[in-house]
């Protein structure tokens, strides 16, 4: 299950849905930059890192390799569930996870400070450098964080060489390496009890057909590869990241469900065609309650953008598509999509592929009378029925 638009669509509730019926959920990417809010009865849960299948007893909730994990956040949103009478002990964590460090956030933050203009809206949890450091290969993994003597002898040189870093480019503090080492060897010994080899435990899983549900973080639109780049976060929430963050082979996945809200929304900096600045804007983000869960910061609102729903489609393979928020449009008259851009003098109903392109496009909208009857929250449009071709004449027209 994925995002199809920029992220904040409503996937913990639809997570929440199907998790009832899944015996495994795997969050495949992200950091803590990513946020599902999941409200049952009288209780609120905004979850971070851990799949929100783990409000379900018997359900295995798996953080695998493709995810990178800030232990002193994760622990925290343990112990908020725990103090809330919900049991943790089906979390399972990959032990090839790469671990965010204090050196991460700090660059982070420092780093798009610095942008000034030209910053990309980061939530300065440090999850880009953690992935950066990922790429290095100068990263520490969950492994690394159980074997005290390799922690302490990767981490003496990656704080020695963050420390330069910190105090000639961003003119921080260094850190102290042995504080660090001491404050991550305690989070280990909380964590250990956690700790798998996740992809053979999916593998188990799968051989022993149960149900398993690929959870992503963020959306289509935020993908590394294939998003609006650069204004995109540092890992792949496209439906083939799942394979490569879970540890999976793409034969075993038989449905891809993406997510989308009624209208559009996005977070943080970046071009946004069907964007509303005035008075329809802040009537969407005052219904639809519009802001982040992991921020706080306010979204900004739009039209529904077919544009970016087709490319969804095509890029993820989606077989159906769950609608949120559908009430939100309840009080209005008429609503209006987005069919196609138009982008120098010329229809365009594909996604430019430059960010750079994008603010110069014009949205044609098509018009739409709203009915007498309440809408409901959500809804669901089955796709692509013979998993071969797009027929669904939603996105053809």
């Amino acid at each position: 299950m994925i995002g199809a638009q920029w992220g904040d669509e409503g996937k913990g509730k639809i997570t929440d849905l199907l998790s009832k019926s899944a015996d495994v959920v795997v969050r495949y990417q992200g950091g803590v930059n990513a946020g599902h809010t999941v409200v049952v009865k009288d209780q609120t849960f905004k979850l971070h890192l851990i799949p929100s299948g783990i409000l379900y007893p018997d359900t295995e909730c798996i953080i695998g390799s493709g995810t990178v994990i800030d232990p002193k956040v994760l622990i925290e949103e343990l112990d908020r569930l725990e103090a809330l009478g919900v049991s943790t002990q089906n979390l399972l964590i990959s032990e090839t996870a790469h671990v965010t460090m204090p050196y991460h956030r700090m660059i982070d933050r420092a780093s798009e400070e610095q942008r000034g203009v030209r910053k990309i809206g980061t939530t300065g949890r440090g999850i880009g450098p953690t992935y950066a450091d990922k790429s290095e290969r100068t990263g520490i993994r969950v492994i690394d964080l159980m074997d005290s003597a390799e922690l302490r002898n990767q981490l003496t040189w990656a704080i020695d060489y963050k420390n330069v870093i910190l105090e000639k480019l961003y003119d921080l503090a260094p850190l102290d390496s042995e504080a660090v080492i001491a404050e991550y060897l305690e989070y280990a010994e909380r964590l250990r009890p956690h700790v798998i080899d996740s992809s053979l435990r999916i593998y188990d899983a799968v051989r022993q057909r149960r149900n398993i549900l690929f959870e992503g973080a963020q959306g289509t639109l935020l993908d590394l590869d294939h998003g609006t780049y650069p204004y995109v976060t540092s890992s792949n929430p496209v439906a083939g990241g799942a394979c490569v963050g879970s540890g999976v082979g793409p034969t075993i996945i038989d449905r891809v469900i993406g997510v989308a809200k009624a209208y559009t929304t996005r977070v943080g900096e970046g071009p946004f065609p069907t964007e509303l600045n005035g008075e329809l804007g802040e009537l969407l983000c005052d219904r639809g309650a519009e802001f982040g869960t992991t921020t706080g910061r306010k979204r900004r609102c739009g039209w529904f953008d077919a544009v970016i729903g087709r490319y969804a489609v095509r890029i993820n393979g989606l077989d159906c598509l769950a609608i949120t928020k559908l009430d939100v449009l309840d009080e209005m008259d008429e609503i209006q999509v987005c069919i196609a851009y138009e982008l120098d003098g010329q229809p365009c109903r594909e996604l430019p592929r430059s960010a750079h392109q994008l603010p110069a496009a014009n949205p044609s909208t098509k018009l739409f009378p709203v009915g007498s009857n309440p809408l409901p929250t959500a809804a669901v449009w089955r796709i692509c029925p013979s998993r071969r071709w797009i027929t669904s004449s939603f996105w053809q027209n």
